[in-house]
This record gives structure tokens, sequence and C-alpha cells, in this order.
């Protein structure tokens, strides 16, 4: 069963919304990963018994897209 989250994260161009798609997209137990940069928008859908929600916020976090 996944779960699906959203956060809302700063992005400045098409090139940071490829980049916070492809971090997510790379992380285990990540099914789908869409970004908007025009929205400030990440919507993510996962199996929370391979990666948590927190897990995900610290990715992004880690790779300087701190989800507000």
């Amino acid at each position: 069963m996944t779960r699906d989250a959203t956060f809302t994260v700063k992005m400045h161009c098409g090139g940071c919304e490829n980049t916070v798609q492809t971090i997510l997209r790379m992380t285990e137990g990540v099914v789908r990963a869409d970004a908007d940069y025009r929205q400030s928008e990440v919507r993510v859908q996962f199996d929370p018994e391979r990666v948590s929600e927190d897990q995900l916020r610290a990715k992004l976090d880690d790779s300087g897209f701190t989800p507000r």
C-alpha cells in the first residue's frame, strides 16, 4: 500500500524541478514524484514500509531544497 505526500519546496526553474524529481525518484520506496516549480509543489507517492515522509523531507533538505 502506498501513501501520498505533498511538500511545498521553493524552486526557481525547470532545472530545479528536474533535480527535485530525480532526487526523489532515485530514493528507494518512491513510486512516483512530480514537481512543479511554478506552484512550488512536490507530490510524492511512496511505500511507507520502505521510506518515511521524514526521510523524504531530509533527502530534499540535504539537497538544498528545504520543504516548508
